[in-house]
């Protein structure tokens, strides 16, 4: 129901010229209110508190949705942000993004490095010291990457900065920023698999589609995995009854999305040949998502390490019984 109905928006407000615009550094606003008043951003608060008490697992096809459009504007993480936040009169209004880390510098300074959507975020919350941090984006220093498109920023907080502290459940942060970007990371790849197969079915070469050349149905059927094996890690981690994903689940969803991101990629480009690279087709708005969610919040050679840790610390006998194990 969540899913349909934010579907509709986005169609009307995300579509491809207005993630266009957004990244040539229009204003996200107009997008951002068309969600907003929708009532999405309290998908987690409680029904007492005027919001909709989703559970994880009806929140999923909405992170998806997301992706799927290639939502230029921190809805994801705000929607997560206010759930990991819980039901507070002291969280403020406007756009706010989970940054992967946080750091104190010897002069005082705040640093949030490569915060996604830092460049346009009205907010920053990060994991300190066992705590909830937030900071207003407004009063620190945004460094862009360079990158054509991207709206992750570096932000620098001067000595003396005001946070709002809140606490924080052990590892709920880490594993909802990897969670909600292995859904993000599986709605675009489901987009960039529907734009290639219909590719090859309309383009034609030697007199018949290239979708009908064997080697195009071998990569397309790679491609078709990967996906698939994504999605499910990324929809497993939304499992269960807790106010987040596990840190195990969320670490397997990133990690298999993460590795999946890259090869979905590459496949879509070789068969869209030349024209995918263009700036006048849509393709490229979704790899480049691809790649920078690929990054934040851990690739796979960050989360790989603890997988295994896990693993080789418990008593499984198999690795089948280990993933289960994930998500008892």
């Amino acid at each position: 129901m969540f899913a349909e109905a934010i579907e509709a928006i986005l169609q009307d407000h995300c579509t491809p010229a207005a993630v266009r615009a957004i990244e040539a550094g229009g204003s996200p606003y107009h997008l951002w209110f068309a969600v907003a008043d929708a009532g999405f951003l309290e998908l987690l608060g409680s029904e007492d508190h005027g919001g909709a008490g989703l559970a994880l697992a009806e929140l999923f096809p909405v992170l998806t949705m997301l992706g799927r459009f290639g939502m230029p504007a921190p809805l994801a993480q705000s929607i997560a942000a206010r759930g990991l936040l819980g039901d507070t009169t002291e969280i403020p209004v406007g756009m706010i993004t989970m940054a992967p880390s946080i750091r104190h510098a010897g002069d005082g300074k705040i640093v949030c490095q490569l915060a996604p959507y830092g460049a346009i975020a009205d907010y920053v919350l990060a994991e300190d010291n066992g705590a909830l941090c937030l900071l207003a984006a407004e009063e620190a220093q945004r460094s862009l990457t360079g990158v054509h498109g991207d709206l992750a920023a570096t932000l620098t907080w001067a000595a003396g900065a005001q946070a709002s502290r809140f606490p924080a459940r052990a590892g709920s942060f880490a594993a909802f920023g990897a969670a909600l970007h292995a859904a993000l990371l599986a709605g675009a790849m489901q987009r960039v698999f529907d734009m290639t197969l219909q590719y090859a079915n309309d383009r034609s070469q030697f007199g018949k589609s290239i979708g009908k050349f064997q080697a195009i149905q071998h990569q397309i059927s790679v491609m078709a995995e990967h996906v698939a094996a994504a999605s499910i890690a990324a929809e497993a981690a939304f499992q269960g009854d807790g106010a987040a994903p596990s840190l195990l689940a969320g670490a397997i969803a990133k990690s298999r999305a993460s590795e999946a991101a890259v090869l979905v990629a590459s496949i879509a480009h070789a068969v869209h040949g030349a024209i995918g690279v263009t700036e006048e087709y849509d393709l490229q708005l979704y790899t480049r998502r691809l790649h920078e969610w690929r990054m934040v919040h851990g690739s796979e050679d960050y989360w790989n390490p603890l997988i295994g840790r896990t693993l080789l610390a418990g008593e499984t006998a198999t690795i089948a019984d280990f993933i289960r194990s994930a998500y008892a």
